[in-house]
């Protein structure tokens, strides 16, 4: 029993450690996803206070749009990015050894 809040607090510090961008390039590189995909990401009109407006992604939901507020990209939309879009130097800055970067699931046939 004394041995099973140390393991819950490890495992809690690790899914804490793991939900985060590890490293600053990391970081930048998911920011500038969200800004590639603000146009499905903000407000497109004011609302009232107690209005609430929530985005989905293909049929996953993402967040809830506020004004002036990016939401961050799925993991799809960030491996997208990272293949399509991004600037092959950030990505090898970010994932030197390609070992953590996220890769598109094949589907088996």
């Amino acid at each position: 029993m004394k041995f099973l809040i140390p393991a819950l607090a490890a495992v809690a510090t690790f899914a804490a450690q793991a939900a985060s961008p590890a490293t600053p390039e990391q970081a930048e590189l998911r920011a500038e996803c969200a800004k590639s995909y603000s146009d499905t990401s903000s407000a497109a009109m004011p609302m009232a206070a107690n209005e609430y407006q929530f985005v989905y992604s293909g049929g996953k939901y993402k967040g809830e749009a506020r004004p002036g507020k990016l939401l961050p990209c799925t993991e799809q939309q960030y491996v997208a990015y990272l293949d399509n879009k991004a600037d092959p130097s950030k990505v090898m800055a970010a994932y030197p050894t390609a070992a953590g970067r996220p890769t598109a699931k094949k589907k088996a046939q």
